[in-house]
């Protein structure tokens, strides 16, 4: 998730009648994102976060480093999906 000053702005969006929503261009130009991105979406603390899968590559750079880190975190990731249902 971005910390930076864009992180205070308050934007709106619509959701379409096909779950739709723009993400604003301010939002995309920060953070990389362009035409074909993929983001990942997850739920935290009841808001919807939605960040480039590149910036979860990053985060998790170096994790395998000192062992399954990474494969637990993604493992406990999925466990989270699977209790909500996605």
């Amino acid at each position: 998730m971005f910390r930076g000053k864009i992180a205070s702005m308050n934007q709106h969006a619509r959701v379409s009648s096909k779950g739709q929503i723009v993400i604003p261009a301010e939002f995309r130009k920060r953070l990389g994102i362009k035409t074909g991105t993929s983001v990942a979406m997850s739920e935290k603390d009841g808001a919807l976060v939605i960040e480039p899968v590149i910036s979860i590559i990053r985060r998790l750079r170096g994790s395998l480093k000192n062992g399954p880190a990474a494969m637990e975190y993604l493992l406990a990731e999925r466990r989270k999906d699977k209790e909500r249902g996605l």
